[in-house]
């Protein structure tokens, strides 16, 4: 079991393979956190148990009879409002009289085997009840009567636990929910390093590692996504802890809304970790007898160092998060149409791409925008999801069935949340236009946000796609969401829900997902959010893909990738080929595999030499395919490492395969340039399929493969090796 209760001195104790957690009902049924970290099996920790530092400006806690106990100096298991801890709050809620005082007091719990699964919002899944069990805490508010019930599921074969929140009003009146995150974790130091990953459009998910400082330290969004700007995710580091080495703490939301994660570093030494739901434009209203539940939040545990924490997100990502179809089967090999043409095609342009492809060793032609309504632009026809028949004379069905006929499946570009002024949806329903009455819109992109927390909305929205892609066989849908949201109101809400929009809003994208892909099983989707604007778990529960950023150079995408591999998998990486000229289609490709690997050109652009090279690269795509998507990912030299090389290696989770990428952002000081692998099996035999030649794989995680007498000290230069184990 990896739950453990004693009744004794009411401590919990959760085990995860590598890490134990432990919190306790303390004075006045206020629940304390107790210690995270490495695994230990004995429970003789009564001297830990409790922060004693003392302050007169910290009152003692109503209800607890130990003179001197205060919550504003004790580690806490989740936070109220109003009470005493004048740390970040976990819960705060809004009540009849006005006032905003929350306390959360421990009633009971219940241990249950598995996990049960949330309702409306992506989660965490098992395969076996075996993989978990979880701890369900029921909390109350004595003066008001409403209950929280705290989720922790705990894997027993990862270091990983699943928190989350639900507030539910058995009492007889209506409150507001003010804030509701979905954990608090409280660490009794504050000597750590702040990692999280920010950007902007084109610059996605750069990692910033930073001294915690006194204070709060937030990243978050307001924008309705989670945004290109910050990403959902934040880990603690000790000051030591490197790629391989050392302890830390991974921290991530599974929701694509507004978010925050905050850490607060506060005067008595101690560090807490809040991650939900960003308060900010947010309410909730509670009526008598409803419930309102949190995202749930992921926590992993690493004492190997930041490679270790994100091998752990990986594997759980890929067994536990990503589902469906396309969860273990191989996807195709495509070729997006948008770089290649931008709006300007029609059927005959579309038709020789897809010969092209063909040619080349691919397996699927995707349309991307342009190709509905009367769409030459970005002005005009977001929401008239209709076949432009200037462009594609017949419709859809003829030109699909002259590409499946070559042996191609085809996929298809929506952005289903947006509409145009400029378009017949708008101009018949103006009130679907996210909108404040009387207040002057604002266009993004030269368009609006449609209204997606209304089911009339999304009725309409999915009978146009129904309509699209029962029309022809069509395996692949990229969904986009090209700006983010303004004057966030409902015209169908009242007054008092107003401040659910944004999550309405996003739980309205979700059961739109949802609802296609039960309607189309075999359907891969791929998100988008003007690239990786919305690349968070949450989209990965609907999607086992996500376009990791409209920046298709691979020089700038190797900091994108490295960043973006801090959480999630390589294998849910959208990568293509593109046609930036910065470096050969060599250096191209090798940062492409990376991800999901595709091709987003101009075939007609290509040379007799450039098409051959685009056949080799198919070819090595499939035959590295596995190990890649399914096997562990190290990271070797970090872009910021030395700001000239860059290097990374997979290897497949039965270590028989490897595969080694290296690249030269630029020349080097000096000439020397030694990468060694990690992550093989030390005493097998590696044969590398370009040479031929053979190593131990103790031989290449110790003295390495040397690339300095080769020509790899130029410019965008770079080499892939892939190694097999051989008897």
């Amino acid at each position: 079991m990896a739950i453990t209760f004693y009744e004794k001195n009411r401590l919990f104790k959760l085990d995860t393979p590598n890490a134990s957690y432990l919190f306790a009902v303390g004075e006045g049924n206020y629940l304390l956190h107790v210690y995270y970290g490495a695994y230990f099996p004995d429970t003789a920790i009564a001297p830990m148990v409790f922060r004693s530092d003392y302050a007169s400006f910290s009152p003692d806690a109503a209800g607890a009879p130990e003179a001197h106990f205060s919550l504003d100096v004790s580690m806490a298991e989740v936070s109220g409002n109003g009470v005493g801890d004048y740390r970040l709050s976990t819960v705060v809620l809004r009540y009849p009289d006005g006032t905003d005082a929350t306390d959360l007091r421990y009633v009971s719990h219940r241990i249950l085997p598995g996990k049960p699964a949330l309702e409306a919002l992506p989660h965490i899944y098992l395969q076996s009840e075996e993989d978990a069990d979880t701890l369900e805490i029921t909390m109350q508010d004595p003066a008001t009567g409403v209950k929280f019930l705290l989720y922790y599921t705990v894997f027993r074969n990862l270091d990983v636990m699943v928190r989350s929140l639900r507030v539910v009003n058995d009492t007889d009146k209506t409150v507001w929910i003010e804030k509701a995150h979905s954990l608090c974790c409280d660490f009794p130091e504050n000597n750590f390093d702040l990692i999280h990953l920010y950007g902007k459009w084109a610059k996605e998910r750069s990692v910033q590692r930073l001294p915690l400082m006194q204070g709060i330290q937030s990243a978050a969004s307001k924008r309705g996504a989670s945004s290109h700007f910050h990403n959902p995710f934040l880990c603690l580091a000790r000051k030591e802890t490197g790629e391989e080495n050392g302890e830390c703490f991974g921290f991530n939301l599974i929701y694509s809304g507004n978010f925050s994660a905050d850490a607060e570093a506060d005067g008595y030494g101690g560090t807490r970790v809040s991650v939900g739901i960003n308060p900010v434009d947010f309410g909730w209203q509670l009526l008598p007898g409803d419930s309102f539940q949190a995202p749930e939040c992921v926590m992993v545990y690493s004492a190997e160092g930041l490679g270790a924490m994100s091998r752990t997100f990986h594997r759980l990502y890929r067994k536990h998060l990503i589902r469906g179809a396309w969860q273990y089967r191989k996807r195709p090999l495509l070729l997006n149409s948008w770089e290649g043409c931008y709006f300007r095609f029609d059927e005959e342009k579309i038709l020789q791409l897809a010969k092209d492809a063909k040619e080349l060793g691919m397996e699927m032609l995707v349309l991307d925008d342009g190709w509905f309504g009367h769409r030459d632009d970005d002005t005009t026809s977001l929401g008239d999801w209709f076949v432009n028949e200037k462009k594609l004379k017949g419709g859809l069905a003829p030109l699909v069935k002259k590409i499946n006929d070559l042996g191609l499946q085809f996929g298809i570009w929506f952005e289903p949340e947006m509409i145009s002024p400029d378009s017949e949806l708008y101009r018949a329903h103006p009130d679907w236009c996210v909108q404040i009455r009387g207040r002057e819109k604002s266009l993004g992109r030269n368009q609006y946000v449609i209204d997606m927390t209304r089911a009339d909305v999304r009725d309409n929205l999915f009978m146009q796609m129904k309509q699209v892609l029962d029309s022809c066989p069509i395996a692949y849908v990229k969904w986009d969401f090209n700006r983010n949201l303004t004057e966030p109101a409902s015209l169908a809400l009242p007054p008092e829900r107003q401040k659910e929009f944004f999550h309405r809003f996003i739980l309205g994208t979700y059961e739109l997902q949802e609802r296609l892909l039960q309607e189309y099983p075999d359907l891969l989707l791929e998100n988008c959010a003007g690239g990786g604007g919305r690349f968070d778990a949450g989209m990965l529960y609907y999607s086992p893909q996500i376009w990791c950023s409209d920046n298709t150079d691979p020089i700038e995408r190797l900091s994108i990738q490295f960043g973006t591999s801090l959480c999630y998998p390589p294998s849910s990486m959208g990568a293509h080929v593109s046609t930036s000229r910065r470096t050969g289609y060599d250096t191209k490709a090798a940062v492409a595999l990376w991800g999901t690997f595709g091709y987003e050109l101009d075939t007609a652009e290509l040379s007799d030499e450039e098409k051959e090279i685009v056949k080799q690269q198919v070819a090595f795509y499939h035959q590295t395919y596995d190990t890649i998507h399914n096997g562990d990912l190290y990271r070797l030299i970090a872009p910021e490492d030395n700001g000239f090389t860059c290097a990374w290696n997979f290897v497949s989770e039965d270590k028989k395969s490897a595969l080694l990428t290296v690249v030269i952002m630029r020349r080097r000081e000096f000439q020397t340039l030694i990468v060694r692998l990690r992550g093989l099996q030390a005493d097998a035999l590696y044969r590398c399929s370009a040479t031929g030649q053979t190593y131990t794989g103790a031989f290449l995680m110790g003295a390495g493969i040397n690339f300095s007498d080769s020509d790899m000290n130029s410019d965008g230069k770079s080499a892939v090796l892939y190694f097999e184990q051989i008897d």
